[in-house]
């Protein structure tokens, strides 16, 4: 593989470099296979990182290198990356990078950034969640099926409220469940709402789920994540690749799957690299499609 080449996509032209630079030193995934991925993956992609800064998140060197964040979008950006600001807790703003198109997906990720972390929200809508998450976080020996037996209890728990939901892979140990709101509810609503959702979870399985923020309180259960929903948070985005021992992919999944999955008891059935998850794509389209668009209602916490 040539160590520079140049890419057209649209009337850009990208540079990329390095194509054979191993990113993935157990398997020897390499930083050209890591850029094929999110092409081919990118027209599912795409509408899913539309309006949102986000976090690059960098490992020049590999998964097994340093890495590093970069919240401000780089100064040596070409002038068509497309930035907003976003304000800082301690004051002022960060002008983020946001992926807007394919060929600044294709920029960032010849930059190594390995993974999408993206916000809740759209600009200019800073303040408006398109959705509520719940980050489900196996605490060892804890694993993925234990996140997905809570997921199907929060599933249930949430369509009592009329409320679908859409779970996804971390691409990492756990599982994510989404809610698509797509209307104009604020992060204090999202967030309250979260938190006394995981509340109700722990308290009818307080021997498996957990919502206290406190990590000595996580061993062998699953944290039920309510603190994603803030405006200073970003979340790894769907389809986004993992900087793991192998190259993992936070992957959109049926519930079908997961109870399957729980069924047979196995894990690996909830695993996804790249190529599994083209020929997902392929198969199924975007399973993650109804988050962009489904528009519901938050319920009052009459249940808190």
């Amino acid at each position: 593989m040539p160590t520079k080449s140049q890419l057209k996509i649209g009337n850009k032209t990208i540079e990329v470099s390095n194509l054979g630079k191993v990113f993935y030193p157990k398997t020897g995934f390499t930083k050209g296979q890591t850029i094929d991925y999110y092409i081919r993956v990118s027209p599912v992609l795409l509408p899913h990182l539309k309006n949102r800064p986000i976090t690059l998140k960098r490992y020049p060197d590999g998964v097994d290198g340093l890495f590093f964040y970069e919240k401000r979008c780089p100064p040596h950006r070409p002038g068509w990356i497309e930035t907003h600001p976003v304000s800082r807790t301690e004051g002022g703003t960060i002008d983020y990078c946001v992926m807007n198109s394919l060929s600044a997906l294709v920029w960032a990720v010849n930059l190594a950034d390995l993974e999408l972390h993206v916000f809740l929200h759209r600009v200019p809508k800073i303040m408006q969640p398109t959705a509520v998450v719940f980050d489900l976080d196996p605490g060892a020996p804890a694993g993925i099926l234990d996140c997905g037996r809570t997921a199907l209890q929060l599933k249930s728990f949430l369509e009592k409220l009329n409320l679908k939901s859409f779970p996804k892979t971390s691409g990492s140990k756990g599982l994510q469940v989404y809610v698509p709101l797509n209307g104009t509810v604020t992060y204090e609503q999202t967030k309250t709402f979260a938190r006394a959702v995981a509340g109700e979870l722990e308290r009818a399985s307080p021997q498996t789920v957990v919502s206290n923020m406190q990590k000595r309180l996580r061993k062998g259960k699953v944290f039920v994540d309510w603190s994603q929903n803030d405006d200073h948070k970003t979340t790894v985005c769907v389809y986004s690749m993992r900087a793991k021992d192998w190259p993992s992919v936070s992957t959109p999944v049926e519930w079908g799957e997961l109870e399957s999955a729980l069924n047979k008891n196995q894990a690996g059935m909830l695993a996804f690299e790249p190529g599994d998850v083209l020929k997902r794509v392929d198969r199924n389209g975007d399973l993650f499609a109804p988050v962009l668009k489904l528009k519901q209602n938050l319920p009052p916490l009459d249940f808190a």
